[in-house]
């Protein structure tokens, strides 16, 4: 089954804004995609949640989410002080597994960073490793970045699960310590999503959002490992 883990470098980088951007591009090649966010913390009513954004953006073909909960907080301890059950690693696999079974590819969204505890024993990097197929850095356009994103891609490296870098939100006018960033970032760029996408129409962002990828993106995403 061909699945993209979206990660990282920390909370607040644009992971939802990257997810509907893969989203919106892997649909424009014509694959039918799914998204599923396993765990959605600060979730109240009125606020638009991520899988709600990743719709209203992108419009892939299922978008959900297993668990949502009030506190803002990593999912385990979220899920602790909400008083509800937090979400197993099995019933996770078992989604995607079953998502995988009728679209081309399916993305899972993690919260926070890889190392954030997801459940009971399982972090987002433990997912990866269990799912098999790629994942995706978000990183910020900022110097920490640097350090952050090599730290982030060494744990999934250790775990086998090969992945690819993209900043979540790069500024219209950047300045000399973005080209900084933008030269020194390791691993393997294969994105840019403009800052401010997520407040885009979406007629505009659909369009927009497979020029944001290099060439063949959609289409490598969507070969099963």
């Amino acid at each position: 089954m061909a699945v993209l883990l979206v990660t990282g470098t920390d909370a607040g980088v644009g992971k939802t804004v990257v997810t509907a951007a893969v989203a919106a591009a892997v649909t424009a090649a014509g694959a039918s995609v799914a998204v599923l966010k396993p765990a959605q913390t600060g979730a109240r009513p009125g606020r638009e949640s991520d899988v709600e954004t990743v719709r209203r953006l992108a419009a892939p073909a299922v978008a959900r989410s297993m668990a949502e909960y009030a506190e803002r907080l990593p999912p385990l301890a979220a899920a602790r002080a909400s008083g509800l059950p937090p979400v197993a690693l099995d019933d996770v696999l078992l989604a995607v597994e079953e998502l995988a079974g009728s679209h081309d590819l399916v993305i899972v969204e993690g919260t926070g960073g890889l190392l954030v505890p997801m459940g009971d024993g399982w972090t987002t990097a433990d997912l990866a490793q269990q799912l098999g197929g790629l994942a995706m850095v978000v990183a910020p356009a900022a110097l920490s970045a640097i350090n952050h994103t090599a730290l982030t891609l060494e744990a999934l490296s250790h775990r086998g699960v090969p992945a690819y870098v993209v900043f979540g939100a790069w500024p219209v006018a950047p300045v000399a310590v973005h080209r900084v960033v933008l030269a020194e970032l390791p691993g393997t760029r294969v994105g840019v999503v403009p800052d401010g996408a997520v407040g885009w129409p979406p007629e505009r962002f659909r369009t927009a959002a497979p020029s944001w990828f290099a060439a063949g993106f959609a289409a490598a995403v969507t070969v099963e490992p």
